[in-house]
């Protein structure tokens, strides 16, 4: 009795102990898989409120200046004072197939090289990461952006083409407007690109872009004096509409 007492005691005890392990895998196994799913990428979240961008509204509704830099300088940096950024740009072309090349810094955005400068007429493009694995990239609070929100890029010569943000879209990728972001419409456009929208764990990809677009409201030119002697264009005369 007592031997078959004893055995049964300590085989309860491994059954329970089998039982708190199993538990405790289980349990590490869940939070193991919910880091890493939080690790692989941050949500994008949503957009504000939209309106329609500039180029599908009438003309009375959305007039910008018919402003626009004389000659094509390459933009070096972009600021937005609203998010806090200020970085340097990139070059972007094609790829082989025909697609826009993607920055490989995901804290460097790029600019669409084949397209106008930014300043020029037409619409120039400038496209950024929204995040990584590792965490938010450099586009990654461009979708807070909302209308009249300063934009600004510096070019090589050193004028400055200041934009205004007027409405920021989310498309689905497989309905993105191409001719809308990328087209002409008779002023000097700035559009933003980046991704957004639900991220599919399965092609590590996010279904949406999120588009802000902007037109020019003013030039700032360096002083020829100050181009001359190599001097930072603090002081610049400014070109408005």
């Amino acid at each position: 009795m007592t031997s078959t007492a004893s055995t049964g005691a300590r085989s309860g005890r491994l059954r329970r102990w089998w039982v708190l392990a199993m538990a405790l895998l289980l349990v590490a196994v869940a939070c193991l898989a919910v880091g890493l799913r939080a690790h692989e990428h941050p949500l994008a979240g949503p957009v504000g409120p939209q309106r329609p961008p500039p180029a599908a509204v009438k003309r009375t509704a959305f007039t910008p200046p018919p402003l626009a830099v004389a000659e094509r300088s390459i933009p070096v940096s972009l600021s937005i004072p609203a998010i806090g950024l200020s970085v340097p740009l990139s070059q972007l072309g094609l790829n082989a197939d025909g697609t826009v090349e993607v920055p490989t810094d995901f804290q460097m955005p790029g600019w669409f090289d084949p397209g106008p400068a930014p300043g020029q007429l037409g619409s120039a493009v400038i496209l950024g990461h929204v995040d990584s694995y590792q965490g938010p990239a450099v586009f990654f609070q461009l979708r807070t952006l909302v209308t009249g929100d300063a934009v600004d890029v510096t070019l090589a010569d050193g004028t400055v083409a200041h934009f205004s943000v007027y409405t920021v879209v989310q498309y689905e990728k497989t309905g993105f407007p191409t001719g809308l972001v990328y087209g002409a419409h008779g002023y000097s456009a700035l559009q933003l690109v980046t991704c957004g929208g639900v991220f599919d764990s399965q092609t590590g990809h996010y279904l949406s872009n999120i588009v802000v677009y902007t037109a020019l409201v003013s030039i700032s030119v360096p002083p020829p004096a100050a181009l001359a002697s190599g001097a930072p264009a603090a002081a610049m005369a400014a070109v408005h509409a």
